[in-house]
């Protein structure tokens, strides 16, 4: 399927139309009318209930009542911490000129991606296709039978008032050719989830990891750091890999990118250095002028990687990171019980970051005599105001450049640094706080679990272990019945089923946790989660898994790619690495490499993109060690273990006999020992960490 073919069809259509990729969404106060939406609990869903236009949720109820109307269905896709998806709803959904035609010749739905992110997935699909990029809000115009045949984002008021009318006019006087496109795009979104199936084990090898990288670092910023572009994402998976590359292949030059790009992103504006936590994105390629939304899968997993990265170049400022981040998700974003929040819009009083920029006298007025030494420290000055007079936060000196300049000691600096942010922080309160997007989401929360446990292997803190115990609790208490998950929990709200995302992601977390606490529990329901996503999701054709386990959608979706958050194939494939290690099951270790040699072409031509599958071909490629510390002290040296940064590692414990294959036969009353083996062969055991840390080093 030519995908120049559907770009050229689609433009014969005459339909082009200005269409910009912005991202993130407000709500309006009371209004005449109000529509099915209202009957929601999704915030992004409730804050258009009260537009004119009569808008469904997303159902079969919806999409039957458009084949018996047979009307055209306009899908409008966003979420509530969404900038531009604001925009559209007050310039446009709120105009009743433009409802009265959406309401007269459409079925329209507004859609969550984040209630429902197989809907989206399969939408930008298409807009991809069409348009050769995606965004949100996405707006698409399907036939009554969901297939699409027209796709963009954000449009103004003239714009989606033309493509109303040119659509519903291409569809009422031409069907046929409407449907002719919308099987082709249809067609064309189904073969780009098609994964041809591989068992070429041989492709698995360290040339085809340093082929990927070598191709993937001519796109790397050298100087600001991440990957090189107008605008800077984050993208963890991708630092997560190159660090364990640069150690495993003793790379300076990758180690001295991902050190500098963790650097540039923690002075940067994108990081909130009031409150901590990041901001979802950099508008620029300094990492100064951040998109204001906060997201819980963006901080979930930098708490991950600056815990990992502390263990590697030891500097206190990414412990301190992790600390301010952990700190700002118990504030601001913890539910009561225990989950965690969706995000925090960019928002407030209309107006995109105004909860968090400063004017210079507002500073002035709060730090009194400090004020020049924290201009100084976050770059205060005419050259660098940003939007009306206002200031981001950043700085371009690390902290032992500023203490040499202005001749302080660290523990002043930390002195200062706590009382500024006491004093800003406690100003920031009485401004009108950003609206939280109170929606719980599985596949989250396993990704903020798993970053509370990386954060206690690094740091020892106890508070960390507890966290992550209470988000499995919670998510057992609220999000798991029948032994099945669902994909968000709001008290009230409509349950949707848990997608391959959910189980995959919240399965690796169990086993860290696992790994981390020696507690067989969290691997007895690691393995049950991991039976049911096999029994649900697998796909036979392509060998991999897909992201729902219902057909209700226009295609099904074999998601391999990584964005802002890993591929759940990825991640399952690494469950099952994992598990064949943990139960020396060769099965689920030939199904791992199985589904990684499919994507040996994609690692080639974009490891950028899948580099959860390159942190597999590493540990496949290189050699991959399981070391088990059995006896009754082994938590202590467990936790002395996890301290260390052994990439491509299996570290486990036991403190009882147990029947593990790792452990099987290795218990004794008077003494704990130390394996460390590689493919079934260990070393003779050992009783500190030292001995099995120069063992490594010689095996």
């Amino acid at each position: 399927m030519q995908y120049k073919k559907l770009i050229t069809t689609f433009l014969n259509f005459s339909l082009v139309v200005m269409c910009f990729v912005f991202s993130s969404c407000e709500e309006k106060g009371a209004h005449k009318y109000t529509n099915a939406l209202v009957n929601e609990t999704s915030p992004y869903l409730l804050q258009h209930a009260h537009n004119p236009v009569n808008w469904n949720a997303w159902s079969k109820e919806a999409l039957e009542r458009a084949k018996k109307e047979n009307k055209l269905v306009l899908v409008s896709v966003g979420y509530s911490s969404c900038h531009w998806c604001h925009v559209m709803e007050e310039e446009t959904f709120e105009d009743e000129e433009v409802a009265k035609i959406m309401n007269t010749d459409f079925i329209n739905i507004k859609v969550d991606r984040e209630e429902r992110p197989d809907v989206d997935q399969v939408y930008m699909t298409a807009l991809q296709l069409m348009k050769g990029s995606g965004g949100w809000p996405l707006n698409v115009i399907t036939l009554p039978n969901g297939k699409p045949i027209y796709a963009g984002t954000y449009h103004t008021k003239e714009q989606w008032n033309k493509v109303l009318v040119e659509i519903s006019g291409l569809y009422k006087d031409d069907p046929k050719k409407a449907n002719e496109y919308a099987d082709m795009v249809a067609k064309g979104i189904q073969e780009v989830n098609i994964i041809q199936p591989s068992t070429d084990f041989e492709s698995l090898n360290v040339n085809v990891l340093e082929e990927s990288v070598t191709l993937w670092q001519n796109n790397w910023d050298l100087e600001w750091g991440g990957n090189s572009g107008h605008q800077k994402f984050m993208l963890p998976s991708n630092l997560d890999f190159l660090l364990d590359f640069a150690v495993l292949t003793d790379n300076e030059e990758a180690l001295k990118h991902v050190k500098n790009t963790l650097d540039k992103m923690a002075w940067g504006g994108v990081y909130d250095h009031i409150g901590g936590g990041f901001f979802r994105y950099s508008t620029d390629v300094y990492w100064k002028v951040p998109h204001f939304e906060k997201m819980l899968y963006d901080n979930a997993q930098l708490i991950s990687l600056y815990s990992k990265a502390y263990k590697v170049f030891k500097n206190p400022e990414y412990k301190t990171i992790v600390f301010e981040i952990s700190s700002f998700l118990e504030r601001e974003m913890k539910h009561p019980e225990g989950g965690y929040y969706a995000a925090l819009d960019a928002d407030s009083e209309g107006e995109e970051g105004k909860f968090y920029v400063w004017k210079k006298e507002e500073l002035q007025a709060i730090l009194e005599s400090d004020y020049n030494l924290f201009a100084s420290y976050f770059q205060i000055s005419d050259e660098n105001v940003w939007e009306h007079n206002n200031y981001v936060l950043y700085k371009s000196l690390n902290n032992k450049d500023y203490i040499q300049k202005h001749q302080l000691t660290k523990e002043k600096l930390k002195e200062l640094k706590s009382t500024w942010q006491e004093k800003i922080l406690k100003a920031r309160a009485k401004r009108v706080r950003p609206r939280t997007d109170d929606k719980i989401i599985t596949s989250w929360n396993a990704l903020l679990l798993n970053g509370f446990v990386d954060a206690y292997k690094a740091f020892g803190e106890d508070m960390f272990l507890k966290k992550a115990q209470n988000i499995l609790k919670f998510i057992q208490t609220e999000s798991y019945k029948d032994n099945k998950l669902i994909h968000s929990y709001k008290k009230g709200g409509k349950q949707v089923a848990g997608f391959l995302e959910d189980y995959a992601f919240l399965t690796n977390a169990s086993l860290n946790l696992y790994e981390a606490t020696m507690d067989v529990t969290y691997l007895e329901f690691a393995k049950t989660l991991h039976t049911t996503t096999i029994s649900n999701f697998s796909d036979a054709a392509s060998g991999m898994y897909t992201y729902n386990s219902n057909n209700e959608l226009i295609s099904k979706i074999i998601k391999t790619d990584d964005g802002v958050i890993p591929s759940p194939n990825a991640v399952m494939a690494h469950n099952l690495f994992k598990l064949g290690h943990l139960k020396y099951d060769t099965n689920a270790m030939k199904k791992a490499k199985e589904m990684l040699s499919s994507m040996v072409p994609q690692l080639k031509e974009s490891g950028s993109s899948y580099s959860k599958w390159n942190t597999l071909l590493s540990q496949v490629a290189k050699p991959y060690y399981e070391i088990a510390v059995v006896g009754s002290n082994a938590d202590v040296l467990l936790k002395q273990l996890k301290k260390e940064h052994i990439p491509n590692t299996l570290v486990v414990g036991s403190n009882i006999e147990s029947n593990l294959p790792l452990f099987k036969g290795r218990y004794v009353e008077n003494g704990t020992y130390i394996y460390v083996c590689k493919n079934t062969t260990c070393k003779l055991p050992v009783a500190t960490v030292a001995e099995a840390l120069e063992q490594l080093k010689n095996f």
